[in-house]
């Protein structure tokens, strides 16, 4: 089942073999992402429109349409990274769909390994093209928003999924107020979820990324309003000890 994590990364795939398809879903799903299947062509462009993915899984050999025109029809509107998925090895239908917009291409049969490799390649290619870093620095803390991983002090932190959503979504937006209502709806989904519940949770995010979690600096309390993630200047930051 889908997760109801709005801020973890989306990963869309476009594939008529259900057993891919869950062949897919479960190395991205070990991997952090949110994944939505899509059966044929039809299916895959209204999700590519309403849902808009992070990233896209295409198969070229669909019933109801080309994968090659499905790659053209959804290059018309976004720049999302794709990745191809196809029987055919040939240099040639490599480059003609390259040429036509996509990112990468992989030939079955392949290793869940290789494509969630060439998958964050991909995003990195992407952020780096948007001009947007896939690390926050703030202090100590380092977040790779691609890789899902963080580091405090250079040791890798281990964070639940809720701890690690909400710290995705605000590195997201750092050094910009977040508003309860929008953590609530991202996180849990919806608004009417009992502020409390982010209380805690934050205070059990504070515990394992804060130096001094009774004082915290890297994620700010607005008062009254959310959470911003940054300090608005240039501060020496305590070593853990």
């Amino acid at each position: 089942m889908r997760s109801m994590n709005r801020s973890a990364r989306v990963v869309l795939v476009i594939d008529d073999e259900p057993q891919i398809r869950r062949f897919i879903r479960a190395g991205f799903e070990l991997e952090g992402f949110s994944v939505i299947e899509a059966e044929n062509a039809t299916a895959g462009l209204k999700a590519a429109t309403i849902k808009t993915p992070d990233l896209i899984v295409l198969d070229l050999g669909l019933p109801d349409l080309d994968g090659a025109e499905v790659l053209e029809r959804i290059r018309s509107f976004s720049n999302v990274p794709i990745i191809i998925l196809s029987i055919e090895s040939g240099e040639q239908e490599k480059v003609r769909v390259l040429k036509l917009g996509a990112d990468d291409y992989v030939v079955k049969p392949f290793g869940i390994a290789e494509l969630l490799a060439r998958g964050d390649a991909a995003l990195r290619r992407y952020f780096r093209s948007s001009n947007k870093d896939p690390v926050v620095n703030v202090g100590p803390l380092s977040i790779d928003l691609v890789s899902r991983v963080v580091f405090l002090e250079g040791r890798r932190i281990q964070l639940t999924r809720k701890e690690y959503s909400l710290l995705h979504f605000l590195a997201s937006h750092a050094g910009l107020v977040v508003t309860h209502q929008q953590l609530l709806k991202e996180i849990w989904g919806a608004h009417t979820v009992n502020i409390q519940y982010l209380r805690i949770l934050m205070r059990k995010l504070r515990q394992k990324i804060e130096p001094d979690p009774g004082g915290p600096r890297i994620i700010a309390t607005e008062s009254g309003i959310g959470y911003r993630l940054g300090s608005k200047g240039r501060e020496e930051w305590p070593k853990l000890g």
